[in-house]
C-alpha cells in the first residue's frame, strides 16, 4: 500500500480549470445544502435564507480555491510534479475537505447566535467530514491514477522510434549520430548577458533543462553526457536553436527528438528516454500530441 502512494501521480497546474473545477465543488456544495437542508438548516428561521445557506457554497469555493490555485504558486517547490504522489493528492484532498468543514463551521458560528450554534459539536462535524469524505477520495484518486498509468503505459509502447540504435543498441554503444539530418549543423546558446556563449553541435545535444535563472545545456562531448550551465530563460534558449528537432516538451525542458531511444508512460505522462537510459525526460500533457507526431514522423 505504502509503494502505491508513493507512485507518481499527475498535478493539473492549470489555474483556469482549477478555478472551474473549484467553482463547480463550491455549486454542489450550495446547491446540495439549499436543497436537503441538512443539520438542522430545515428548521432554520431566518431571513434571506437561501442566500445565507448558498453562503456555504461561496466559502467552500473560497477554500478550494486557495488550496488548489493559490497555494501552488505561492510553494512552487512542495507543489513540483516531479516529486507529486498518489499519497500527496489524497492528502491535499482530504486537508481541503476538512478546512472546508472548519470555515463552514465558523461560517455558521457567524450566522448563529452563540447558544444556537453550541449545539453543534466541533469534534462531531469534523469527524462526520473525515469519515464521509475519507473512502470517496481515495477511490476517485486511486481510480484515476489507473486510468491514466494504462493510458499512457500503453500508448507508449505503440509509439515507433527511429532513431538510431533504439531499442537494438546496448546503451553503452548507442551511436553519437542519430541522423544524418543534422549532422555537421552547430546549435550557439547566447546568455543573458549577451557575453557567455556555448556552441555545440546538433546532434550532440541532449536536451535543455531549465531551473530557476539558469538552464542546464546536457549535450555529449567525447561520448560523454556533460552539464555546462548558462544564465538565460528556457524560452530565450529555444528561439535560439531553430532546429525543428531540438523542440520544447515541458516548461522546463527542450529535448532533441532524434536522440529520443525509448518511450515509456506513467500516470503523470510521457517520459522521453536518452543518452543510453541515463536520462529521462517528462513530456507535459500539453505538448503530448505534438511530440508524439513528431517522433512519429521522424
Amino acid at each position: 500500500m505504502f509503494g502505491l502512494l508513493n507512485q507518481p501521480y499527475p498535478l493539473d497546474d492549470s489555474s483556469v480549470r482549477q478555478l472551474r473545477k473549484a467553482a463547480l465543488i463550491g455549486l454542489f456544495v450550495g446547491l446540495f445544502l439549499l436543497v436537503f437542508q441538512p443539520f438542522g438548516l430545515n428548521s432554520w428561521e431566518t431571513s434571506s435564507k437561501a442566500i445565507k445557506i448558498l453562503g456555504f457554497g461561496l466559502v467552500t469555493f473560497v477554500i478550494t480555491s486557495v488550496n488548489f490555485v493559490l497555494l501552488p504558486r505561492v510553494t512552487p517547490r512542495l507543489f513540483a510534479e516531479e516529486r507529486w504522489t498518489v499519497g500527496r493528492e489524497i492528502t491535499l484532498v482530504m486537508a481541503n475537505i476538512l478546512l472546508i468543514a472548519l470555515a463552514n463551521r465558523l461560517y455558521l458560528a457567524w450566522l448563529l447566535d452563540s447558544k444556537e450554534v453550541s449545539s453543534i459539536s466541533w469534534g462531531g462535524m469534523i469527524l462526520v467530514t473525515f469519515l464521509v469524505g475519507f473512502f470517496p477520495v481515495v477511490g476517485l484518486v486511486l481510480l484515476s491514477y489507473i486510468t491514466q498509468l494504462k493510458k499512457y503505459s500503453n500508448a507508449a509502447a505503440t509509439i515507433p522510434i527511429h532513431a538510431q540504435g533504439a531499442d537494438s543498441v546496448p546503451p553503452a554503444e548507442v551511436p553519437t549520430a542519430p541522423s544524418a539530418q543534422l549532422a555537421g549543423k552547430t546549435v550557439t546558446l547566447i546568455a543573458d548577458n549577451e557575453k557567455d556563449t556555448l556552441t555545440v553541435m546538433s546532434d550532440d545535444l541532449l536536451y535543455i533543462e531549465s531551473s530557476d535563472n539558469y538552464c542546464t545545456i546536457v549535450h555529449l562531448k567525447n561520448a560523454q553526457a556533460v552539464k555546462p550551465l548558462l544564465r538565460s530563460s528556457l524560452s530565450r534558449l529555444e528561439k535560439q536553436i531553430g532546429n525543428p528537432h531540438i523542440v520544447r516538451c515541458h516548461r522546463s525542458y527542450v529535448v532533441n527528438l532524434d536522440r529520443v531511444e525509448r518511450i515509456t508512460g506513467n500516470a503523470q505522462g510521457y517520459k522521453l528516454h536518452l543518452g543510453g537510459g541515463q536520462s529521462v525526460v517528462p513530456v507535459a500533457r500539453q505538448y503530448n500530441e505534438t511530440i508524439i507526431a513528431e517522433l512519429k514522423a521522424l
